[in-house]
């Protein structure tokens, strides 16, 4: 929301799907911004669990997931954000760069078939809590887990959409 302010394209939230994510900020057609958004969103999950696990091994989950609630639940926006893909990408990256080289993959190839964003989100969400647990075990596993399920709830009406054969496909403007 931020950087299409600045970049003079006004409130994000006023387009598509009204979310402050990366997806709907490539709907005004900025490959550019919704690419800084990705990274910056995944950035803040990244950045919260490095550092909490630098301070203090094992904080890494709860600051990856405090700063993903706080994606999704923002309060300077009252509590209406994004749906936390990006920064739950992130954050798997921090705390264990195979899961999260894993679920990225899954989003990836998900994508490239069906180009579906939502859809390649839930699949990897979906798919997270079974990496986490065969890579890095139960601490990670459960993270995820707790990640998923409010990603699918983020998601409610894309899955309607889904179901509907009426999601938007990637790159679609709005």
């Amino acid at each position: 929301m931020v950087l299409t302010r600045l970049a003079g394209q006004g409130d994000i939230r006023n387009i598509g799907s009204g979310n402050i994510g990366a997806t709907n900020v490539l709907r005004t057609g900025n490959k550019f911004l919704a690419f800084l958004t990705l990274i910056l969103d995944g950035g803040k999950g990244a950045a919260a669990a490095l550092i909490a696990e630098y301070l203090s091994p094992g904080a890494g989950l709860y600051a990856g997931g405090a700063a993903f609630i706080g994606h999704i639940y923002p309060v300077w926006l009252k509590f209406k954000g994004g749906k936390g893909v990006a920064t739950f990408l992130g954050t798997l990256l921090a705390l264990s760069w195979p899961v999260g080289l894993a679920c990225c993959l899954t989003w990836f190839f998900t994508a490239l078939i069906f180009r579906i964003s939502s859809l390649s989100a839930l699949v990897a969400a979906f798919l997270s809590p079974l990496y986490a647990y065969y890579i890095s075990g139960t601490g990670l596993a459960t993270l995820s887990c707790i990640l998923c399920l409010l990603i699918f709830l983020r998601h409610k009406d894309n899955i309607k959409r889904l179901l509907q054969g009426t999601e938007p496909r990637i790159g679609k403007k709005s």
